[in-house]
C-alpha cells in the first residue's frame, strides 16, 4: 500500500511540474531536503520564488487536496523555505507560498493553484 500511495504521490508532483511549466514557472527543485523537512517544488515565477506543496486526492472523502495543508506543515514549509533562501543567498528575492492541489477523476487531475495560500509565520527563525 505504501509503495502504490509513494507511487501515486510522484505521478501527482509530477504532472503538477507539468502544469506549473506550462503556465510559464521555471522549476528550480524538486523535493528539495534540508534539516528543516522537504518542498514538494521550488519555482521562479515573474522574477518571485515560489515554494509550492503539491496535495492529491483520488476523491473527496477526506475534503480538498488543498484543504490537507495544516498550520503544522504550514510552518514546515517556512523553516525549510528560509533555509534554502539563506543557503543561496537569496534572502532580499520576492517569496510567496502556494499550494497545487490534485483531485483525480476518472485517472485525470483536475488542479487548483492557491498563489499566497499562506504567509511566513510571524517570528518563525531557522
Amino acid at each position: 500500500m505504501l509503495s502504490r500511495n509513494l507511487e501515486f504521490g510522484k505521478a501527482a508532483e509530477k504532472a503538477a511540474a507539468e502544469f506549473l511549466k506550462a503556465k510559464g514557472y521555471k522549476i528550480l527543485e524538486r523535493n528539495y531536503k534540508n534539516k528543516f523537512g522537504e518542498i514538494d517544488i521550488i519555482a521562479l515565477q515573474k522574477g518571485v520564488i515560489c515554494f509550492l506543496e503539491v496535495k492529491a486526492r483520488h476523491s473527496l472523502e477526506l475534503g480538498l487536496p488543498q484543504e490537507a495543508v495544516s498550520g503544522r506543515k504550514q510552518r514546515q514549509i517556512c523553516r525549510v523555505a528560509i533555509g534554502y533562501l539563506k543557503s543561496n543567498h537569496l534572502l532580499e528575492q520576492a517569496a510567496r507560498f502556494d499550494v497545487l492541489g490534485l483531485l483525480y477523476v476518472n485517472n485525470q487531475p483536475q488542479i487548483s493553484l492557491i498563489t499566497d495560500a499562506f504567509e511566513l509565520s510571524p517570528g518563525l527563525t531557522v
